[in-house]
């Protein structure tokens, strides 16, 4: 993996990132593909909307299909028909949220498999062994995720140990095509965010994540956290804040020096009915809407946006039509996409903080009333 800065607006960097099934400019947004699909779309519509890279989720996958059945199968972009650069998550955060019975203990985690119960135990060398057999062209270090509050001690613990097991699973990696990155714990301590940063700054790791946020603390206690990043990480790697995504979110952690994020939101909360547009989100399902000709979002080129009404939005939804998930999947995304577009444009042009007040600017009017 090749990181090339191409501009910088303050702490606000834009760049490129090489990699072996291609490159992604950032600031970059990564739909999520948990089981190796982005929820309600194809690949195709993928690349139309402007994705560059998509998140995959290594624990889903172990569990179903398996690593070893997609590693038969010719690899994760081949099983899934996605040719661009996969990211993939290790699994440490779905052992903190999803998995029963958790024992976490130096050697790795053991607990059971949401899925049918089974009995697991992942370690740093297992985690990277099953990244490595998807083939992903980013692959995340096996760390501990705690939750919010949590206490200095509980939490100086697991970021302890996720230093330990990102030394670990640097030594366990065999494959030069999947390019590793070090994933920082502490919970909403400064002191230990520092420490752990400092310990994987001298790691030799391809890139550096801020990893077990978004675990129910405030935003200004993340945003801490985040700004140490600019401080502590190398400067000429990528920066990756890890599953926060709310667009106002996005444009603070651009503006202390992130380069990648990713978040469940977009397509989370497209199925559930609710479009981003710049004035923030509507309801596609209000009464309000029944009769609206207008668009979801007048300034948004999406295929939704070009083609059809709230009106006809909401009653695909009312109805519960599936091609109305799809519809508004693919504003969603292409939203995110946008944005991260006027971003980068904006840093290239020494305007960040211009394009960053408007966005905001805009979030706080009154949308137009409904036809």
């Amino acid at each position: 993996m090749n990181f090339q800065l191409i501009a910088q607006d303050g702490d606000a960097r834009a760049g490129r990132v090489e990699t072996a099934h291609g490159s992604f400019d950032t600031p970059a947004f990564l739909p999520v593909g948990t089981q190796a699909t982005v929820k309600a779309v194809s690949p195709e519509q993928l690349s139309e909307i402007g994705a560059q890279i998509i998140l995959c989720n290594a624990y889903h996958l172990s569990i179903r299909p398996g690593d070893e059945l997609i590693a038969k199968m010719g690899g994760l972009h081949r099983f899934m028909g996605w040719d661009g650069p996969i990211l993939t998550d290790s699994g440490g955060y779905q052992v903190f949220s999803l998995a029963k019975m958790t024992e976490i203990t130096d050697e790795g985690a053991a607990f059971q498999s949401h899925v049918d119960g089974a009995k697991v135990f992942v370690t740093p060398e297992r985690a990277v062994e099953i990244q490595e057999r998807l083939g992903a062209d980013i692959i995340m270090a096996f760390d501990e995720c705690v939750g919010y509050p949590c206490g200095r001690e509980r939490a100086a613990e697991a970021m302890r140990r996720s230093v330990e097991w990102a030394r670990r699973c640097l030594a366990a990696k065999t494959r030069d095509e999947c390019s590793l990155f070090g994933i920082t714990q502490g919970g909403v301590h400064q002191d230990l965010r520092t420490e752990c940063s400092q310990a994987l700054s001298e790691m030799p790791f391809d890139g550096y994540a801020v990893g077990g946020l978004s675990v129910g603390e405030e935003w200004a206690r993340s945003a801490e956290v985040i700004a140490l990043s600019d401080r502590l990480f190398p400067p000429e790697k990528p920066r990756y804040l890890m599953g926060m995504g709310l667009p106002e979110n996005i444009l603070e952690a651009v503006e202390r020096g992130i380069d990648m994020f990713d978040c469940v939101l977009p397509t989370r909360n497209a199925r559930n009915g609710e479009a981003f547009t710049k004035h923030g989100r509507i309801k596609i399902r209000n009464e309000k809407y029944k009769y609206d000709e207008s668009p979801i979002d007048e300034d948004c080129d999406c295929y939704a946006c070009r083609n059809f009404t709230r009106a006809y939005l909401r009653h695909l939804f009312n109805t519960q039509e599936i091609l109305g998930l799809t519809l508004l999947t693919q504003h969603n995304l292409r939203f995110y996409m946008r944005l991260m577009e006027g971003i980068r444009e904006a840093i290239r042009a020494g305007r960040f903080a211009e394009f960053k007040n408007l966005f905001e600017k805009n979030l706080n009017r009154r949308p137009p009333a409904p036809s």
